[in-house]
């Protein structure tokens, strides 16, 4: 999972409602530089988008977002994602991970999370709702205690805070929206899409 994150600074985390939308999207984000996507399953379009996208785009690391649970790990694997985020974690959920090749980014935002996960062998993880679950303060609060866990903070971040997140010596990269928002999708600006990714494809890390 470190080294998917670090392919990029910046995930975009898409949400689609239509699966035509799904390639020119991709693409869009692809040529602006972000190789990497998490693609939320969270509409009936999610999974034939997710096999569409992960078919078509090899060069592309396309990944489902919002798994919830074991059946959601396997119907997402089986459509082609090559690796798997979660709001949070359940021993089922992590126990399917454990026998899967497909890497799990479990969701954690306080320290007993945190040392639960670090105990079962993971050290990437979600920071989620980052902005809501106390932001940059609190990864840095986490960072003195738990070194060796690595963070993707995602919820809440914009354009303009994920460089301060980029920053911290704990944080891989970061997930966000903003690059391919509801309106720009709906109305196809794929230009300003790429656009968007490029802007965020340079954003410098410590990490």
């Amino acid at each position: 999972m470190f080294e998917i994150l670090q392919r990029a600074p910046v995930i975009p985390v898409l949400s689609l409602d239509a699966v035509d939308q799904a390639l020119p999207l991709a693409e869009a984000l692809l040529e602006g530089g972000l190789p990497v996507l998490e693609l939320t399953l969270r509409s009936p379009a999610s999974l034939p988008a997710l096999e569409l996208m992960a078919r078509s785009l090899p060069e592309a690391v396309i990944g489902a977002g919002t798994v919830l649970d074991a059946a959601g790990f396997a119907r997402a694997t089986d459509a082609g994602a090559r690796f798997i985020v979660s709001p949070g974690h359940t021993d089922a959920l992590l126990d399917a991970a454990s026998r899967s090749a497909i890497p799990l980014l479990p969701g954690a935002c306080t320290p007993p999370e945190v040392m639960q996960l670090l105990e079962r062998g993971f050290r990437c993880l979600k920071f989620f709702p980052a902005e809501a679950a106390g932001g940059i303060a609190m990864l840095k609060s986490l960072h003195a205690p738990l070194p060796q866990a690595h963070f993707c903070p995602t919820g809440g971040i914009s354009a303009k805070l994920a460089g301060d997140y980029l920053a911290l010596p704990n944080v891989v990269a970061v997930g966000g929206s903003w690059m391919a928002g509801k309106g720009l999708v709906e109305s196809g600006d794929w230009s300003a899409i790429r656009r968007l990714a490029s802007e965020a494809a340079c954003l410098a890390r410590s990490n």
